[in-house]
């Protein structure tokens, strides 16, 4: 198994990230409700990327990057294998939180600790653009929310309204860097 290796992409690279493998099965998501995550059942695959979805979350790294915020990439030999985005501009009423945009990491990647590193690398970037706290909108999968919730993000104590506006069915999350 060759080592995998991580750093920022380069302006050029972004559009690797439309190579990553998103297949997934779902079987349960979580529904943010009165102070509480409801556990559900809700089954179905995603077997690859939705071109509106992908779109726009490639109009948002171009931005990230823009704005003076960072990608990570995991990369095996010449192969993305997952990445993470950090913007630098500061939320919340302290300025306290930097957003994690995104973490993907490929199907046949996962289970090898990518995710982790990839949130390690995120924590650090956070760290150095001045932030104490990564807020993180995440899709309200049970596997989504329960690997962020292992690696210590808690529910956020300050909802972004712009965020939730956007996402209302995110479950927000913050993480301490």
């Amino acid at each position: 198994m060759k080592e995998i290796t991580y750093r920022p992409l380069k302006r050029k690279e972004i559009e690797q990230i439309r190579t990553i493998d998103r297949a997934e099965s779902i079987y349960e998501s979580y529904e943010y409700k009165d102070g509480i995550l409801i556990l559900a059942p809700d089954h179905y695959e995603i077997n690859e990327w939705d071109e509106e979805d992908l779109d726009e979350l490639m109009t948002a790294q171009y931005k990230i990057i823009d704005a003076g915020g960072t990608i990570i990439g995991a990369f095996d030999t010449q192969t993305l294998a997952g990445a993470v985005s950090i913007e630098k501009k500061k939320r919340g009423s302290a300025a306290e939180y930097c957003k994690m945009d995104m973490l993907y990491v490929s199907s046949t990647y996962r289970g090898r600790q990518i995710g982790q590193q990839l949130i390690g690398e995120a924590k650090r970037e956070g760290k150095a653009f001045g932030a104490t706290k990564l807020y993180i909108s995440a899709t309200p999968t049970k596997a989504t929310v329960d690997f962020y919730m292992k690696s210590g993000a808690i529910l956020t104590t300050e909802l972004d309204q712009e965020l939730f506006d956007h996402q209302p069915l995110d479950i927000h999350l913050e993480l301490k860097i």
